[in-house]
């Protein structure tokens, strides 16, 4: 399947390969009883994962808790125009949202958006495998902190994230409240240099 989807690895699109540094580690998150003990994570495209697994996964009603911008359901059509914006991010930007896999599963997406002259992370992951979150952001920073576009990241959180604690051992700095797209957040910066 690996071959089919034409995953890398968080750092091969650049040839670059670095390990997560230390002062990033967010490990010791608890992990949901549904995730295998050995999970390779590694990132793909998301026109490569199949349209249902998307719709099914963005039309799970515990994702809204949390997503104050979901507010409408997923079709195929909503589908066709998200992976499309994404897309184009990376082909405008060089860097995007990627599909993540779990031992070649979708299990969610997630990646570096450039909003101005910020690159902000997001990841949205199916529920069962909220307990990735940790380790997925370990490697997607680990990617940051080799890319020289990436002097620092931003992190969005809406007001309902009640468990801040692994961006504090980030190191992520709280800026304050902003709106976006007539939402609350909770706005953090990491440097990565």
């Amino acid at each position: 399947m690996a071959s089919r989807l034409g995953l890398f690895n968080s750092c091969q699109p650049l040839g670059i390969s670095v390990p997560a540094p230390s002062r990033f580690d967010i490990t010791g998150i608890r992990a949901d009883m549904t995730i295998p003990s050995r999970c390779e994570i590694t990132f793909g495209r998301l026109p490569d994962i199949p349209p249902d697994e998307i719709i099914a996964h963005m039309s799970d009603p515990r994702l809204a808790e949390h997503m104050p911008l979901l507010t409408s359901e997923w079709d195929s059509r909503k589908l066709a125009d998200f992976v499309a914006a994404k897309e184009e991010c990376w082909r405008r930007d060089g860097l995007g949202h990627w599909a993540i896999l779990c031992n070649d599963i979708y299990v969610g997406w997630g990646g570096f958006q450039k909003e101005g002259d910020e690159w902000d992370f997001g990841l949205v992951l199916k529920p069962d495998y909220f307990g990735l979150g940790a380790r997925i952001a370990n490697k997607a920073i680990a990617f940051a902190t080799a890319d020289e576009r990436i002097p620092f990241v931003t992190f969005l959180l809406p007001l309902s994230r009640r468990h801040l604690g692994a961006l504090a051992r980030l190191g992520a700095e709280f800026l304050g409240e902003v709106a976006y797209d007539g939402a609350q957040f909770r706005k953090y910066r990491l440097d990565t240099r």
